[in-house]
């Protein structure tokens, strides 16, 4: 149950960093993140009220508050670093996030077996590998590799935090309710600041109708990923939940190269088999 969440945390992160990404190249980074939390945040209001998720009200919450403050960092700077491209290049760094939860895991006393320390190996090596990498090279490409960095960072602590806000699905729901409301406010404040000082929040004064359906498809396809990797995380060690979620850049890179045609190395096609690899060591063990 552990690997089959986890991977589908990987699935809906990497097409909803591929989407924002894509987005961003349009739409300010800010404004696709507030947008598309939003559009989450209402969806999940409407759950909790159904579900009857508050309820679950209680100090666990203050965990998807931290991670609400956490993400919109995290997100601005990865669609920023997306949007200079190449995704291909740029998203396979943010595998970097997985030390966060995984050094977590490890002080709390976690000690994954043999395979499973050989498959958190490969598959980090394997991510990493797929991303080129491409360290050297112009102004924009050394900015867009910090930009993923602070993501990585940012995504780590949000993987370490959510998986410690809720322990029923009722309670889940209230608590990645907070966390994107928390999202909307804080990305909401710094959009206005950003406007304050001369940034623009739409593209040509206009809000993008035509982008909603995407923009949606960010917003729902990260909040599900969230859920997913809470359940992940609740069912087996954190640290072996952690690497396989942390594979979603293998999915952007791949989406990238099936959608945009963007051309794989032959280092990038070695670390994406390495990282199916471990993977499979990781399932395994």
């Amino acid at each position: 149950m552990t690997a089959f969440f986890a991977l589908a945390t990987s699935l809906l992160w990497g097409l909803a960093d591929f989407g924002g990404g894509l987005l961003t190249r349009r739409t300010p980074a800010l404004t696709v993140v507030v947008v598309s939390q939003a559009i989450a945040a209402a969806v999940l209001g409407a759950i909790v009220v159904a579900t009857g998720g508050w309820s679950e009200a209680g100090p666990r919450l203050w965990f998807a508050f931290a991670a609400g403050l956490a993400g919109p960092v995290a997100m601005i700077s990865l669609y920023k670093a997306l949007a200079l491209g190449p995704m291909g290049v740029v998203s396979p760094l943010a595998t970097l996030s997985v030390a966060v939860p995984v050094g977590v895991g490890l002080f709390l006393g976690e000690r994954p077996g043999l395979t499973q320390v050989a498959g958190i190996a490969v598959a980090v090596t394997g991510v990493v590998l797929a991303g080129g990498p491409q360290l050297a090279g112009a102004a924009v490409q050394r900015r867009a590799i910090m930009l993923t960095l602070i993501a990585a960072l940012g995504f780590g602590t949000v993987f370490a935090l959510i998986a410690e806000a809720s322990t029923t699905v009722t309670g889940l729901f209230l608590a990645l309710f907070v966390q994107r409301v928390t999202n909307v406010l804080g990305g909401g404040v710094a959009l206005y600041v950003s406007v304050k000082r001369g940034g623009e929040a739409l593209p040509g004064g206009r809000f993008p109708w035509a982008a909603l359906p995407a923009l949606a498809f960010v917003g729902l396809a990260d909040v599900a990923a969230n859920g997913t990797y809470s359940v992940a995380a609740q069912h087996g060690p954190v640290t072996v939940a952690a690497v396989l979620a942390s594979l979603y850049p293998v999915v952007t890179a791949l989406a990238a190269r099936g959608i945009l045609r963007e051309r794989l190395r032959a280092i990038q096609a070695a670390g994406a088999g390495l990282a199916l690899f471990g993977t499979l060591l990781l399932a395994a063990g």
